[in-house]
């Protein structure tokens, strides 16, 4: 007969307490692994451990203190604010530090601190007060401020791998009760590692669920409508706003620079997938049309407007349609960055230079004294010149002859060249 439901998750039930429980991470706590020569040394620095859901980063942070024989303080970034934050850190100043060592003060999604309760915590940390070892999913150089940030050791932990999380799975099942008496066998290993996609939470979660639906003695189902009825209930792992989501957002926007239309559409996928706003997607796609496919196509930033709009207009689902063919589109196109680098050329320049005059012939005759003054005398209208031209300097003097933009080795910009050689000569 099962035994009654205990009334923490399995997950928690699962914690190890000994680092040697530890499963993941060998790239910290292996034998050469930067954690294990600092436990090893006895000198642990303040840390920032940056992961997804799921890796472990509480669990390694209690198992650090344990390893080192340091009391650890334990705060909550949601729940806690300045006043908590000081009265942690008074009471860690207070304590005995030559018994026990310098404290560590852990800080779960040290993230969604704002600046000032991060500068409140600032002066702890230089002094010496705790060590402090902060858990985020978010990118730190984004989310933690410079002075707290350049005191830190930042450590990335690493989604479980499918070996990782069958070990973890597998000892859940032979070391818990409630969760015993279900069958899991060496197929369903894959398949629950794919719905975990990496988090060992969502794993053990997952057998819980699992072992409570399953009457004891019945094979395990995971058929294709049962798989539906998991995948809904587990969503795939993505933090709107988070550091997946840019590199979601990245690689979609180097898949269509590199002009593979197929890893374009899955990246796409996965954003739309994964709940992203569809005017980001495509607003990134308009100025991918103008960064990267430019001159070589210029239909492309006439589509990717296009496209814009129509996203703007009707929304999802529909509008996975036209960000699907402005994907196909731009990945599948010739490609040249002309216009981008040459306008950064022409930005340099006028950093570099600054505010030269502009030609008397250009400048604007908006009355007499200007008139007067020369303004617009010299222009040469160049529609009343035979093919629509006339060679005029239009630099500013010190920039004659300078060049920014030169054309890419594409069709349609080689014709611009030729153009451009038949009025400026052998120089363009």
């Amino acid at each position: 007969m099962k035994p009654s439901a205990p009334a923490a998750p399995l997950s928690e039930r699962m914690r190890p307490v000994h680092l040697a429980d530890y499963i993941g991470q060998s790239h910290l706590i292996g034998p050469n692994g930067v954690l294990s020569q600092w436990i090893e040394s006895g000198h642990l620095p303040s840390l920032i451990l940056w992961g997804p859901p799921g890796v472990g980063k509480t669990t390694l942070a209690q198992l650090l203190a344990s390893a080192l024989g340091r009391k650890m303080y334990t705060l909550s970034a949601v729940h806690s604010g300045v006043k908590e934050l000081r009265e942690t850190l008074a009471q860690a100043q207070r304590s005995d530090l030559f018994r026990e060592g310098v404290p560590l003060l852990f800080i779960d999604e040290i993230h969604r601190f704002s600046k000032s309760q991060q500068d409140a915590l600032l002066g702890g940390v230089e002094a010496g007060t705790v060590r402090l070892v902060g858990a985020t999913t978010e990118n730190p150089g984004y989310e933690v401020i410079p002075a707290l940030l350049s005191r830190c050791q930042v450590l990335v932990l690493k989604p479980h791998t499918l070996e990782e999380l069958r070990s973890i799975g597998l000892k859940a099942l032979e070391t818990d009760p409630w969760v015993a008496t279900l069958q899991v066998t060496e197929e369903h290993w894959p398949i629950l590692a794919r719905l975990a996609d990496g988090d060992a939470r969502r794993l053990l979660n997952l057998i819980e669920v699992l072992a409570a639906q399953t009457p004891e003695g019945t094979p395990l189902d995971l058929g294709e409508e049962r798989l539906e009825q998991l995948r809904k209930a587990n969503p795939m792992l993505f933090e709107r706003g988070g550091d997946q989501h840019y590199d979601l957002a990245s690689a979609l926007i180097k898949s269509v620079r590199g002009s593979d239309p197929q890893a374009a559409l899955y990246y796409l996928a996965r954003l739309i997938h994964g709940g992203e706003d569809p005017l980001f997607i495509a607003r990134r796609l308009l100025i991918l049309s103008a960064e990267d496919i430019g001159l070589a196509d210029p239909n492309a930033l006439m589509l990717a407007t296009a496209c814009f709009e129509a996203v703007e207009r009707i929304g999802l689902p529909e509008a996975r349609i036209p960000m699907a063919e402005c994907c196909i589109y731009l990945a599948s196109a010739p490609k040249s960055n002309s216009a981008y680098t040459a306008i950064n050329a022409a930005l340099e320049e006028v950093e570099r230079s600054g505010r030269l005059e502009v030609p008397l012939s250009l400048r604007n005759p908006a009355n007499r004294v200007l008139r007067d003054l020369g303004h617009g005398r010299a222009y040469r209208y160049p529609h009343d010149a035979p093919g629509h031209f006339v060679r005029e300097r239009y630099l500013p003097e010190a920039l004659s002859g300078l060049h920014f933009y030169t054309p890419a080795q594409n069709e349609r910009e080689q014709r611009m060249a030729e153009r451009l050689r038949q009025w400026w000569g052998a120089q363009e």
